[in-house]
């Protein structure tokens, strides 16, 4: 995905956002803020992005999203577990109704034979208190596994704000 696809994707996303009144918050690990950037290059966003944290280590995860330590003790950084309350937690320590958090090995180094290179669960949480997850396993090199999990994260905000449109054959 270029940068001008992740804008468009973004921008739309805040459409989706701002005709529901809600705002957003993100959660990040492997990704570093990128959700928030991408979010953030759409000028008047601050009408529905209302925060991001980038948590990167085990401690911030736990301080600033309130992610439990047997969570990550028995699951690790990079699982379904960890992502659904790190998307709990930026609902509940923000003034958002939407949230989406990002947690992976985006490499060159770190995987491991169950969570390879590539590994990325994404959560979403919204307004009805439902989380959402998925585990993907993205290919290429740090930036593209990066890039492919913003996409992802935003595709599953959009995917979550619009109705589905039923097509007939």
């Amino acid at each position: 995905m270029t940068d001008k696809q992740l804008y468009e994707l973004a921008e739309r996303v805040g459409k989706a956002l701002k005709a529901k009144s809600m705002m957003m918050a993100s959660a990040e690990s492997c990704t570093g803020g990128w959700i928030a950037q991408a979010v953030t290059a759409v000028p008047g966003s601050s009408a529905w992005f209302e925060r991001g944290f980038v948590t990167y280590t085990y401690i911030s995860k736990r301080e600033m999203l309130g992610v439990k330590p047997e969570t990550l003790e028995q699951f690790g950084a990079v699982s379904e577990q960890t992502v659904r309350e790190m998307a709990q937690g930026a609902i509940e320590r923000s003034h958002a109704q939407v949230s989406v958090a990002v947690s992976g090995t985006a490499g060159p180094s770190g995987g491991t034979p169950q969570k390879p290179v590539g590994t990325v669960c994404i959560a979403w949480a919204g307004p009805d208190s439902e989380v959402a997850s998925e585990t993907q396993l993205f290919s290429g090199n740090r930036e593209a596994v990066r890039r492919q999990a913003v996409a992802r994260a935003l595709e599953g905000v959009l995917a979550r704000l619009q109705p589905a449109v039923t097509k007939f054959a």
